[in-house]
């Protein structure tokens, strides 16, 4: 018998195109893991007497300790603040709103967003605290 001489003119991908596949996945995976949002610590607040937001697309607001402002994990300015909200009132009018404020950070700072909030007449308003224990 004679030896197989013919040349292979194609390569096969599909081990290759799986392993592409999974590491894709593992990619998007750890990338949507490690987007939690920003820290703070929360000031202490009485029982919990309201029930938890639900709704569309709910936006959070944090004010950090050095008084810097973030729209989920995103810094902003308060001018940023309001065109981002009046963008997102226009094309869902019913979206709720918390805001998170660190128990060290000066009350001017969330008292700045809450007049930001108020102005744009966003009525589904939170405000994010710790349960005492």
């Amino acid at each position: 018998m004679q030896a197989d001489n013919k040349s292979y003119d194609d390569i096969n991908v599909t081990p290759m195109v799986d392993l592409y596949l999974v590491l894709l996945l593992i990619f998007i995976i750890m990338t949507t893991a490690g987007v939690q949002g920003i820290k703070v610590n929360l000031p202490r607040g009485g029982p919990a007497s309201s029930k938890p937001i639900e709704g569309p697309k709910m936006q959070a607001i944090t004010v950090n300790n050095e008084g810097k402002i973030f729209l989920n994990t995103i810094p902003v300015t308060l001018d940023e603040l309001s065109s981002k909200l009046e963008s997102l009132k226009s094309s869902s009018p019913d979206f709720p709103v918390v805001i998170r404020g660190d128990s060290a950070s000066q009350y001017q700072g969330i008292m700045d967003v809450l007049n930001v909030v108020g102005r744009l007449g966003i009525t589904n308003i939170g405000l994010a605290t710790q349960a005492r224990k």
